[in-house]
Order: C-alpha cells, then sequence, then structure tokens
C-alpha cells in the first residue's frame, strides 16, 4: 500500500514541478501587512474611517479535502440528495465556490490536513479524517484534492492557510517521530509544488487536548523552528500555529512565529477583540507580526459593533468560522459535513455581504 502511495504522491510532484514556474501568486509579510505579487493587500481601502490596507479577511472552510476513512462512521456524511459521502464531490464543490468567494472580497482561506470537526463542535472524533498516515508519511488522496484547490486559489490570487494537525484526529499519528515526520514531509511537499500563496498553521488550537506533547503550547515551537528550516532554493514558508478563543499566545510561540493566529470563538463582547489585539502587541516576545483572527463564530454583523469590525479597527485580520446548528438546513455552515459551499444561508449572505461592503464599497 505504502509503495502504490508512494507512486502515486511522486507522480502528483512530478505533474506539479512541471507546471511550477507557472505560478501566478505569492504571499508575503512586510511588518504588520501582508502582500499579495507585490502589491500591499486592499490597497488604499478604508471602512467607516477604518484602515483596511494590509490585511487579509478569511474564512475557516477546512472540511475543503475532508474524506472519512472509517467504515463505520463514513455514512454520517452523505449528502440529503444522493445519500452518498462523495470526496471528489466536495472538493470540486469548494473550488467550484471560490470564485463568488473572491468576488466577494475573500482574500483567504484556512484549509487543515486534519480538517476540524465535522460536527461544528465534537466531544468525541471516532471519524478517520486524516492527511497523514501513521508514520508521517502523506495521503495521496488527500493531496490530490489539496493540489485542485491550491492549483485555483493561485488562479483566484488567494492565500491558503494551510493547518497539518487538529486536535481529535492527531492520534491517528503513531508517536512524536511520526509528527515531526509529518511536518517534514508536508512542508518539502508544499515547498515543492511551487506554491507561493501559503501560510502554515502546524495546528488548530495548541493549547487544546493533543495526544502528542510537541504539539501542545509549551512545545509546538519545535515544530514551528522545524518547518522554517526546511528550504528548498533558498525559498522557505511562512509558519505559525492557533489558540482557542479568547486566549493569547504564549512567549515562546510570539518569538519565533511569522505571524499571529488567534481565535475570536468565546469572545461575545466585540471589545475583548481589541483588547486581545492590544495585549499582543505588548508582549516582550511581539516581533510586530501581522495578527490573524482565523476563526470567530460570532456574527452580528449587521449591527454596527460586531468582532469581525473590531479586529479591522485595530488592524488585525478576521477570519469566519460557521457550523450548521441544530435543526438547521444543509445550506448553513462551512465547517458541518456535508458542506454546501454557496452563499446560501442568512449567515453566509450577512458575513459576505458585509465583507463585500467593506472591501468592494457596495
Amino acid at each position: 500500500m505504502y509503495k502504490k502511495s508512494g507512486c502515486i504522491i511522486i507522480l502528483l510532484l512530478f505533474s506539479m514541478l512541471s507546471n511550477a514556474q507557472k505560478r501566478q501568486t505569492q504571499v508575503a509579510i512586510r511588518g504588520e501587512n501582508f502582500y499579495i505579487n507585490n502589491a500591499i493587500t486592499l490597497k488604499g481601502k478604508t471602512y467607516n474611517s477604518m484602515k483596511l490596507e494590509g490585511l487579509l479577511p478569511n474564512s475557516r472552510m477546512v472540511q475543503g479535502t475532508f474524506d472519512d476513512l472509517n467504515p463505520e462512521t463514513r455514512d454520517l456524511w452523505k449528502y440529503p440528495d444522493t445519500g452518498k459521502w462523495d470526496p471528489n464531490r466536495n472538493t470540486s464543490e469548494f473550488i467550484n465556490a471560490m470564485p463568488s468567494w473572491k468576488a466577494n472580497g475573500l482574500l483567504a482561506i484556512t484549509l487543515n490536513m486534519q480538517g476540524g470537526s465535522p460536527q461544528g463542535y465534537s466531544k468525541d472524533q471516532p471519524w478517520n479524517n486524516s492527511g497523514f498516515n501513521a508514520d508521517g508519511s502523506l495521503h495521496p488522496k488527500y493531496l490530490q484534492r489539496l493540489h485542485k484547490i491550491l492549483k485555483k486559489a493561485d488562479e483566484l490570487g488567494m492565500v491558503i492557510i494551510i493547518g497539518y494537525f487538529y486536535f481529535g484526529q492527531d492520534n491517528r499519528l503513531r508517536d512524536e517521530t511520526a509528527v515531526t515526520n509529518a511536518v517534514k514531509n508536508m512542508t518539502e511537499w508544499l515547498l515543492k509544488t511551487g506554491y507561493k500563496n501559503l501560510l502554515v498553521e502546524i495546528n488548530n488550537e495548541c493549547n487544546i487536548k493533543y495526544s502528542h506533547p510537541i504539539l501542545l503550547e509549551n512545545r509546538v515551537h519545535e515544530l514551528i523552528t522545524l518547518a522554517q528550516s526546511i528550504k528548498i532554493k533558498r525559498r522557505r514558508l511562512l509558519v505559525s500555529t492557533s489558540f482557542s478563543g479568547n486566549h493569547i499566545p504564549s512567549e515562546n510561540i510570539l518569538a519565533v512565529n511569522d505571524f499571529v493566529l488567534i481565535h475570536g470563538n468565546g469572545v461575545s463582547k466585540p471589545d475583548r477583540i481589541e483588547e486581545m489585539v492590544q495585549i499582543i502587541r505588548n508582549k516582550p516576545s511581539y516581533k510586530g507580526q501581522p495578527i490573524i483572527f482565523n476563526e470567530d463564530d460570532h456574527f452580528d454583523f449587521e449591527k454596527p459593533n460586531n468582532n469581525f469590525l473590531s479586529a479591522t479597527k485595530v488592524h488585525a485580520s478576521w477570519g469566519y468560522f460557521d457550523y450548521r446548528m441544530k435543526d438547521e438546513s444543509f445550506e448553513d455552515g462551512y465547517q458541518s459535513v456535508p458542506v454546501d459551499w454557496g452563499i446560501n444561508g442568512k449567515r453566509k449572505k450577512s458575513f459576505f455581504g458585509l465583507l463585500r461592503k467593506m472591501t468592494k464599497g457596495d
């Protein structure tokens, strides 16, 4: 099995390497600002006197490559119209929706090689949604789906925040050696593809319950520096890790990350969003990196005060996170599987409506 998988990965890499010179989109960081293709993002844009220039509005879309390799839970994700789960359909519909997201002002998408809870929030995760094998080698079908998304994002001028690990799925890796192998393998693979529109999130919410200690808050800086140390043709990836909602990053992370990832879950008062950003900027180890909320399940987009606007006020990028809540329809939420990737459902329309108003002026 591993020999066959290795052949598929080599063939996929060969195909991508032959097109590496055709990559169109490059993300860069200069001070607290993001640049795409050497141009500051949202150049000259303001909204209600708030500066948008240099920000990276984003959305958590981690199920874009989702599959469930556990036959006992696979049927949980069946589509309402077919009664079957189809990972290729999921990725195809994701890609088809990407132009509409970009047209409404979205610049970045967060994906994850181990996804996120397909139920929004889950106590247990018996499903197997991991792009890594037990030894840290890469799962070729996940790479094939990911490559399709990276290709479309590159064509559209969008940035991908690619996460490696998710709590509840990291136990799919055998041991710490497998975790470090996965970081090495994934980082090298991404560099070899030639895509330059990438930011790396080592793991989602490093201060949560991970099986492997190296993925926890006090040690994950080891994996950040490992990924940063890997270079191909003198190029390396920009790397960070994220923290759970309302949590301030620790000094050891701020000392090494290229950008700061935080979450707004659990922050019901928008003023606290501003306070979190100011606390980070006052930390001894903070080096002036851009700050990104790449997950927040608070909305109120029609109100004059919400988490999105509060982040913008203090020049921090903000990320939309939405899941299908109790008794809601297929159209609701981007986290719950199966996903309707269109801009359907009240909250999706409300978020993209405000985003378009802020970035497009209409």
